[in-house]
């Protein structure tokens, strides 16, 4: 009894002297709390919704695409703080100011700028500082051109959504595409380069051209035609006279007859375009004319056979094993006939000159023939032929044109592998004058 007693006296004097368990537990917990959020919010920031209260879109703007055909609007809007993964826009479309209004698509906050457009900076303000957005017109959204049409933005995190007043704006097609605009300036520089060149080429007749073989030989095929008696075969191709290399092989032709004509030579040319065979009676006719021997032309030398492929090809292969030609020229485009007609021609024993811009076509040529223009050098036939101020010095102005874009393209390559190493824009303005934009 004396034990149990004094034991609790002890007991009660030290519950005295002490605080209770349950309140040191308490403060220490707070204390832990404090420490915990004050690492929390020092470690992770406040997200910058909370920091910043969601805001509506301000300065929103709807406009007609500029350089465009038509059939789309730009939506562009001021960059706000509370811009965030967890923020999203939300673009909005109706036919009349007061709606109804339908949803056209919902962007994240921190996406579609205007620094991402793909368009040059002399036509676009590439600025981080707005949002951008082109409403196109699709099968389900269907924008005519010149009619009105609204269109807001709102901004929501999931809870609030907070709306952007209402603009219109009205699709158009334009006239002009500025984002072109160095391409226009490119065809005009390189227009004038021509200009000069034909200028130059007229106060000096003797600008140097590089010597083509297969055109030097032209003069021999037609004096070994005179000289055997037989006639010269010359194709235009197979393409119509909307092809490059079938109006470059009918300028080659007349520079062929004014020899032919000189020479009294004959001049078979078989055609499978009837509009093709229309250009070429004229085009010999003329030359015949300026070499002084209208009398020696004849109509029938150019003559029409079959628009299609390999009856044409069967029918020319029959005159040259019948007539036997002394001189076979292949100029123009050609498809799969281009080896029937060379190996025939070669088998006869005639001499042959080719020239076509057709790569799949050009090993052929280069086999079977014994002279072949390869690419450019048709092109350059007739001015190579007929010395002619104009086309030489047409000629040495796309030359020069071309030179330039190479020169361009080397410098163009070295800046922009030195932009990337370095990690610096400062190119980008200079190389974009050079960059073809829609």
């Amino acid at each position: 009894m004396t034990f149990s007693f004094e034991f609790r006296v002890l007991s009660v004097e030290l519950r005295t002297r002490n605080p209770k368990p349950e309140t040191r537990n308490r403060s220490s917990v707070r204390v832990l709390t404090a420490i915990l959020i004050l690492a929390v919010f020092t470690l992770y920031p406040i997200p910058s919704t909370l920091a910043s209260p969601l805001s509506s879109p301000e300065q929103f703007e709807a406009f007609d695409m500029p350089g465009d055909g038509g059939g789309s609007i730009g939506l562009s809007w001021q960059a706000a703080p509370s811009d965030g993964p967890t923020v999203r826009y939300q673009v909005y479309v109706a036919d009349q100011a007061q709606g109804p209004f339908t949803r056209v698509v919902e962007l994240a906050a921190d996406t579609h700028y205007k620094s991402d457009v793909d368009r040059p900076w002399w036509s676009w303000d590439r600025s981080k500082a707005y949002h951008f957005y082109q409403v196109k017109s699709t099968p389900t959204l269907r924008l005519e051109n010149g009619r009105s049409y609204f269109f807001k933005v709102a901004a929501t995190d999931g809870l609030l959504i907070s709306e952007g007043p209402v603009q219109s704006a009205v699709p158009a097609p334009n006239f002009f595409n500025i984002a072109k605009a160095n391409n226009f300036l490119l065809m005009f520089l390189f227009s004038a380069l021509v200009l000069f060149a034909i200028a130059q080429a007229k106060r000096h007749p003797t600008i140097f051209l590089r010597r083509i073989p297969g055109l030097d030989a032209v003069e021999e095929a037609i004096g070994r035609a005179t000289e055997m008696g037989r006639p010269i075969l010359y194709l235009t191709g197979s393409d119509d006279m909307s092809s490059l290399s079938t109006i470059a092989a009918t300028v080659i032709l007349g520079q062929v007859a004014k020899k032919t004509a000189a020479y009294d030579t004959q001049l078979q040319v078989p055609h499978r375009d009837p509009i093709v065979m229309a250009i070429c009676q004229e085009i010999v006719k003329e030359s015949y004319l300026e070499a002084g021997r209208p009398d020696a032309y004849r109509d029938d030398a150019n003559f029409f056979i079959t628009n299609d492929q390999f009856s044409y090809t069967a029918a020319v292969n029959g005159i040259m094993l019948r007539d036997r030609p002394a001189a076979n020229f292949f100029m123009g485009f050609y498809y799969a006939e281009a080896l029937l007609l060379a190996e025939t021609g070669a088998g006869t024993g005639a001499i042959q000159i080719a020239g076509t811009d057709a790569d799949l076509q050009l090993p052929f040529f280069i086999t079977t023939c014994d002279y072949t223009l390869i690419g450019e050098e048709l092109y350059a036939a007739s001015a190579y032929l007929s010395r002619e101020p104009v086309l030489v010095g047409t000629l040495r102005g796309q030359d020069l044109g071309k030179a330039f874009l190479l020169f361009s393209m080397v410098i163009g390559t070295i800046l922009a592998t030195i932009g990337g190493l370095v990690g610096t824009q400062a190119f980008v303005p200079l190389l974009q004058l050079f960059r073809d934009f829609k």
